[in-house]
């Protein structure tokens, strides 16, 4: 593996590609992680880190020239929060090829206001169940997905999907919060009304459990010491009368 470190960064290609973009060349190096591109003193549209050993999308300073990032063939699993705040006018993001698992492991792209084009082919989640309704409902702004225009077709498609399970968990949010609990509030009382347990009133218990005549006494005391909670005053005079 080869650190990422200003010196290597110097040493790379660095040429005008294709499509007009001034491009900084870091692949085949199996980088393990992004740092140091403070270096690159934003001069670079493009960065390319294809075929590297990268495990997690981050370690970007600010770099408000960057317009593309390619990451394809390497070991991305996670990506950081808020990279708006560090390349906040990224365009193009090409992640093929890596190892991300969750639909939910794109969501942090979501703050990156200017993001149009991205590809998470030949990752484990372009196999999941509604992946491309998913992407196109969490990054609203994308052109094309996997090299594949969206359409308005599947806009209206992710909408519809996401509307109705947003209002299916708000629905069952609801249910639950009413949902009636045998006994649930006299158990809440209780638990608010029960005294604090002291040192002196655990040493009591744990006397009262060895002198206990019934193996069911014992195990209410047990579990009265372990929740830190005292016995009523019934409770304290029916131990009392037991021992008389």
């Amino acid at each position: 593996m080869v650190r990422l470190t200003p010196e290597v960064i110097e040493a790379a290609s660095q040429y005008l590609n294709p499509i007009g973009q001034y491009e900084l060349c870091l692949r085949d190096l199996k980088i393990p992680v992004v740092e140091n591109l403070g270096a690159t003193l934003n001069q670079f549209d493009t960065i390319d880190f294809t075929n590297n050993d990268i495990r997690k999308l981050d370690g970007f300073p600010f770099l408000p020239k960057i317009k593309t990032l390619y990451f394809a063939n390497n070991r991305i699993a996670r990506i950081a929060e808020n990279l708006q705040e560090y390349i906040p006018n990224l365009d193009t993001l090409m992640l093929l090829n890596n190892t991300l698992q969750e639909l939910t492991d794109i969501d942090p792209l979501a703050t990156i206001p200017k993001l149009t084009h991205v590809s998470f082919a030949r990752n484990p989640i372009a196999m999941l169940k509604d992946y491309r309704l998913y992407v196109i409902h969490k990054l609203p702004n994308l052109r094309t997905l996997d090299f594949n225009r969206i359409t308005q077709k599947e806009r209206e498609a992710a909408r519809k999907l996401y509307k109705s399970k947003s209002a299916e968990k708000a629905k069952k949010k609801e249910k639950g919060a009413n949902t009636f609990v045998p006994g649930g509030e006299l158990a809440k009382q209780q638990q608010q009304q029960a005294p604090r347990m002291t040192k002196k009133d655990a040493d009591a218990i744990k006397k009262a459990i060895m002198e206990a005549k019934s193996i069911e006494e014992v195990e209410r005391l047990k579990a009265m010491l372990q929740a830190g909670q005292m016995p009523n005053s019934n409770e304290q005079k029916q131990h009392q009368n037991g021992h008389k």
